[in-house]
């Protein structure tokens, strides 16, 4: 099964770039990276020593529910591409491990999906997921803070 990663939607990245509201209904907060542990969550790179990047509440969910989960997130202050997924691990999953979680179409945990893996291993762990009819999306999140780092689809 081939997947592919997803990254936030520029139209939504470019709102917040401008001070759009975040997920709380604040403007999102600039600071500048001091390099490693900066990942954007629409490049899906990390942002580079010395290079502003926001802080804000992230939802990734359509609407508020009981496990719409919300969080922090970095994006870079100024424009970059969107990710193009080529079907590997992007190059901001740079910790040793996290976790994927599969959701279903209602955007509801699909509880006994959550695990955590070796970040060389999330491709082959997201196709297995899917192999799970309930399953219409997965997230990767950090293992350690439980972040949202981005979404896995089918391909």
């Amino acid at each position: 099964m081939s997947i592919r990663f997803v990254a936030l939607e520029t139209s939504l990245v470019q709102a917040l770039q401008r001070g759009g509201a975040d997920a709380n209904g604040q403007p999102p907060e600039r600071q500048v990276s001091d390099g490693p542990g900066v990942p954007c969550r629409h490049c899906l790179h990390p942002v580079d020593g010395g290079d502003p990047y926001l802080i804000l509440a992230h939802r990734p969910f359509p609407k508020p529910q009981p496990y719409a989960e919300m969080g922090p997130i970095f994006l870079h202050a100024e424009s970059c591409p969107r990710h193009a997924d080529n079907g590997e691990v992007p190059d901001m999953l740079r910790s040793p491990q996290y976790i994927l979680r599969g959701y279903n179409a209602e955007d509801r945990i699909v509880y006994g999906s959550g695990q955590i893996v070796p970040t060389p291993e999330i491709p082959q762990a997201a196709a297995r997921m899917f192999n799970d009819a309930r399953i219409a999306y997965v997230h990767v999140r950090s293992a350690s803070n439980n972040c949202y780092q981005c979404r896995i689809d089918r391909a």
